[in-house]
């Protein structure tokens, strides 16, 4: 359990008292109390205030804070501060600093900036880290650890070069491997001395920022940059468990964020956090399925919104204020997912630099006086009376989406067959059309056990990692329902193709043959025929982006194109394997096809919706024992009405009971308590 020094939800945000004097920093306790805050992360930005040089150390004025926070019976995220290095550092150790695409080196300035492969930060972060831990080991207020923060950049320096050879001798153990798995007889890329190897970048084998003329270097460049900014993570952790092996550890991950496998690094982090900033146009079926990402990073365990803003962000080129209410409801849209905490960044706004304008509990006015405060400190005192009702309680799940980082790398790296395919578009396109319908849906890693579901649905699984077909044909024969897409099955983990015909390992348990691949320009559309009617599947549909053709060879066909060359050839199959079936679906279609052949897919394994609602009402669930909480998030300005059922129920904010028809105002949340059990 996240919580268990506080049991209930945790409240608070990131506060940098440094910046302010004693008075502000009394005044902004005060108004905590107001807005129910018991939780703050310190030190964040603050290694350059902690260590003025090799030698000299000072943490009194962090002994402050932590004490006025223990008077105050506030608990602390207490962050290490190693993500900006000090610039004495940066002048005396230029290691420390990064090489960036271009082969340019970076001076001291912004944040993020260390190269993940110095000796200096290797040597110094650590050392930040354990000091802290020896200091606060017995502090009444640390709760958690929260290493660095925001990690992320790559980099492309000497250093990083040599370390680069280092891992492939351990990745490959021998130059002949590592030629095969990577092709290298292609262009003359043949290699005779690790030393000839030479970060991919913009001087050597990449262009335009994500696109590269030898994909196998590339690749593993992305994977060797995700595993030196984690064992950088791993070093400041390694020295905190030692010391403080009861408190947990965290660092701030950033949702779909490209660069960095976070399956890989959840498996060295005792919780889940993450910063969840959606634009205002951003769907909210696409920051549900952020957070169920996260959730599904540690197989289901709550995670902590350690991020979020109170108002209004600073990056975007339109930077709208959440509109009344929006707060609260993205909040509880968290805690619906599985958040276990609600933080903000920031507590008080900065008076100066780039996140001056980023919104806080605090705004510069400085007082309670603000419809942001009114509506923070609201929520507060809700999150106070549900007590820990919520906390550690855990969602349940029988469909599944399949996401994975070095599958979206590779389909980034591709030369072709489209610039128009998005590996996390089309994942959206799937959670999505579950979405609509209150489908309860994890999104999870391909280690993950798939015999927890019913339905798992892999949209452009491009790469087929070893032993991935082999389970999911295990999958299908005892039962399941297997979904995958276009541009699937075509390469293994090297990013070599699997000869013999697409879609390569998966053809026997899809049934199917592709021939070819077809991209199709922007605006340009097939058409969706379906063969006979199923279930809500009937007519036609649209479909673009890429259209596989293809051939059935077990499978039986269910729709065909509408128009082309391939005119009346596959573009939908089913395959009995097993006790089960898999599909395939050989374009990228509209909505209105996948929430018709979703609720098939559904239907046939008897997986019911959480509720029936309008559009714009979202209902998730969490358990807890033996107890059922019923999340109904109202995104629409208006008032709508929905069928609560006949069961009965508490609504727990109001503490009245619910059932039959039930209208939710604009912009609301309704948590409706009852029995989990029979549920699905």
């Amino acid at each position: 359990m996240i919580n268990e020094r506080l049991p209930k939800i945790w409240y608070g945000g990131d506060y940098n008292p440094e910046q302010w004097d004693q008075a502000t920093m009394e005044e902004d306790i005060r108004m905590f109390e107001l807005a129910g805050i018991d939780v703050v992360t310190l030190n964040v930005f603050s290694w350059a205030r902690s260590q003025r040089n090799e030698e000299t150390y000072d943490f009194q004025w962090l002994d402050r804070i932590m004490d006025r926070m223990a008077a105050e019976q506030i608990q602390v995220c207490l962050a290490t501060s190693t993500g900006a290095h000090p610039a004495w550092m940066a002048k005396r150790y230029p290691d420390i600093l990064r090489v960036d695409y271009e082969g340019r080196k970076r001076k001291f300035g912004g944040r993020h900036n260390s190269c993940p492969n110095s000796p200096t930060y290797r040597r110094f972060a650590p050392i930040m880290a354990r000091k802290l831990a020896e200091r606060y080991k017995d502090h009444p207020s640390l709760a958690i650890w929260h290493v660095s923060n925001e990690y992320g950049g790559y980099c492309y320096c000497d250093n990083c070069e040599q370390a680069f050879r280092l891992w492939l001798q351990e990745r490959y153990g021998s130059l002949e491997a590592l030629n095969a798995d990577w092709n290298s007889g292609f262009w003359g890329h043949t290699f005779y001395d690790w030393d000839e190897i030479v970060v991919p970048n913009a001087l050597s084998e990449e262009f335009g920022g994500n696109r590269t003329f030898f994909q196998g270097i590339s690749l593993d460049y992305r994977r060797f940059q995700s595993d030196s900014l984690l064992t950088c993570y791993r070093l400041e952790r390694d020295e905190l468990k030692r010391i403080t092996p009861d408190i947990p550890i965290t660092t701030n991950l950033m949702g779909f964020y490209p660069e960095l496998d976070y399956f890989e690094w959840a498996k060295h982090m005792d919780v889940i956090s993450w910063d969840n900033y959606p634009a205002i146009d951003t769907p909210v079926s696409f920051t549900a399925m952020a957070h169920n990402l996260m959730r599904g990073l540690k197989s289901g365990q709550p995670f902590m919104l350690m991020e979020q803003t109170p108002s209004v962000q600073n990056w975007s080129p339109y930077n709208s204020a959440k509109r009344p209410g929006v707060m609260r409801l993205w909040s509880y849209q968290a805690m619906a997912h599985g958040a276990d905490t609600v933080m903000f960044f920031q507590l008080r706004r900065s008076v100066g630099a780039c996140e001056k304008f980023h919104g806080a509990l605090i705004e510069h006015a400085g007082h309670e006086h603000t419809r942001v405060f009114r509506e923070c400190a609201t929520l507060g005192q809700e999150l106070g009376t549900l007590g820990d009702k919520i906390v550690d309680s855990r969602s349940r799940a029988r469909v599944a989406v399949i996401y994975d980082w070095e599958n979206r790398w590779a389909l980034d790296l591709s030369s072709g067959p489209s610039k128009a395919l998005n590996y996390v578009d089309e994942l959206h396109k799937y959670y999505d059309a579950l979405f609509q319908m209150n489908i309860q849906t994890d999104i999870i890693g391909v280690e993950e056990d798939l015999d927890k579901y019913d339905i798992v649905i892999a949209p452009v699984m491009y790469m087929v990692k070893p032993g991935f077909a082999k389970r999911v044909e295990r999958f299908v024969s005892e039962g399941g329902t297997f979904l995958t897409t276009f541009f699937s099955g075509i390469v293994n983990e090297h990013d070599l193709v699997t000869l013999g015909g697409y879609p390569g390992e998966l053809r026997q348990l899809l049934g199917i043959w592709a021939e070819e691949l077809d991209a199709l320009l922007p605006g340009q559309q097939n058409e969706i025929v379906i063969k006979q009617e199923w279930g809500a599947l009937r007519g036609s549909y649209s479909c673009g982006i890429l259209c596989d053709v293809i051939h059935g060879e077990t499978a039986e066909i269910l729709a065909e194109y509408g128009s082309d060359y391939y005119k009346g050839t596959p573009v939908l199959t089913r395959n009995r394997f097993g006790k089960g079936q898999s599909y395939y679906v050989a374009s990228s279609p509209d909505a209105a096809f996948l929430q018709a052949l979703l609720a098939n897919l559904c239907e046939e394994q008897g997986v019911k919706p959480l509720l029936n609602t309008p559009h714009g009402v979202e209902v998730a669930e969490r358990v807890k024992d033996g107890r059922s909480y019923l999340f109904v998030m109202n995104h629409n300005a208006e008032a709508m009405t929905f069928d609560a059922g006949s069961a009965n129920r508490i609504e727990i904010l109001s503490g009245l009971p619910i059932s039959g028809l039930t209208t939710i105002p604009g912009r609301d949340v309704m948590i409706m308590e009852g029995s989990a059990a029979g549920r699905p």
